[in-house]
């Protein structure tokens, strides 16, 4: 199964179900099942701002499953629409006005068990079986 490494905190936040876009400047035509995965590195200022959600962090692993359903250009419409949708998660794409990428649109947002793994830069395989 595809697999795409996002930084902490934002890969937990998305695997709440609280983040339902994954912002990247390249977009993609994939749209299917894929694995998060928590990379080993993690964004200081965010897991500040985030800190008082009460969630664990964990790094260096797959902790969610979810569909990619769609990759919608980040302009300014998708940053309006984005700030209506929740103002905390979304904050700092709304605020940024040099943002030029794309936000893949994840739904059906599933937690499983972490999986210990070593993630890697884009899209990549994991041999995913559900329990």
């Amino acid at each position: 199964m595809k697999v795409i490494t996002i930084k902490q905190p934002f890969a937990t936040l998305i695997a709440e179900g609280l983040k339902k876009y994954e912002f990247r400047t390249w977009k993609t035509k994939y749209r299917g099942d894929i694995l998060i995965h928590a990379g080993k590195s993690v964004d200081k200022k965010a897991m500040e701002k985030f800190s008082g959600l009460g969630l664990s962090y964990p790094t260096g692993c797959i902790l969610a499953k979810a569909t990619i359903t769609d990759c919608v250009a980040i302009d300014d419409k998708m940053k309006k629409k984005l700030n209506l949708e929740d103002p905390l998660v979304y904050s700092g794409v709304v605020k940024d006005s040099s943002l030029i990428g794309y936000g893949f649109q994840l739904e059906n947002i599933e937690k499983i068990d972490p999986i210990y793994v070593n993630g890697k830069l884009s899209f990549w395989d994991y041999p995913y079986e559900k329990k």
